[in-house]
């Protein structure tokens, strides 16, 4: 199972569930002042963290591609991922943090659990083995250095 799903539909797979959880829940809905400004800034820092996170790959001629790992050139540790070893997956938590607070309903945040649940075991740890063999001691040292999310 694991690296078969692309993790753009694993997103939008979650996304639909947390909409289908504010549409059929019948209790869990909140309003709070200045939801929309919370929701405004995790969308552009979700945009921000995925334009930096990309930009740098480009710059080391490294793929981006989730399901071709093992085509991954340079291990890339500067920049954002000083802070997050997979700041991408951390932009798709934040537009589903952005999305649950749009349809505001308090067990979405479960939902949004699950999508970092599921990306740790069928997605990040594949992942994780592969740079671990392609790139042995200095990746160890990496993940010693860096958390995994943030």
């Amino acid at each position: 199972m694991e690296l078969k799903i692309l993790p753009g539909v694993v997103f939008l797979v979650f996304g639909t569930l947390m909409y289908g959880l504010s549409k059929f829940l019948p209790f869990g809905q909140f309003e709070f002042f200045g939801r929309s400004y919370l929701l405004l800034f995790l969308v552009l820092f979700s945009l921000v963290i995925s334009i930096i996170s990309l930009v740098q790959f480009y710059k080391a001629k490294t793929t981006i591609h989730p399901m071709q790992s093992e085509k991954v050139s340079k291990l890339v540790t500067s920049g954002l991922y000083a802070y997050s070893r997979n700041p991408m997956y951390l932009a798709l938590l934040l537009v589903l943090l952005a999305w649950g607070l749009y349809l505001g309903n308090a067990f979405n945040v479960l939902l949004a659990a699950g999508f970092v649940s599921y990306m740790n075991r069928f997605q990040i740890q594949a992942e994780e083995r592969i740079l671990s063999q392609k790139f042995k001691k200095n990746y160890a040292q990496y993940c010693i250095q860096v958390r995994r999310w943030f």
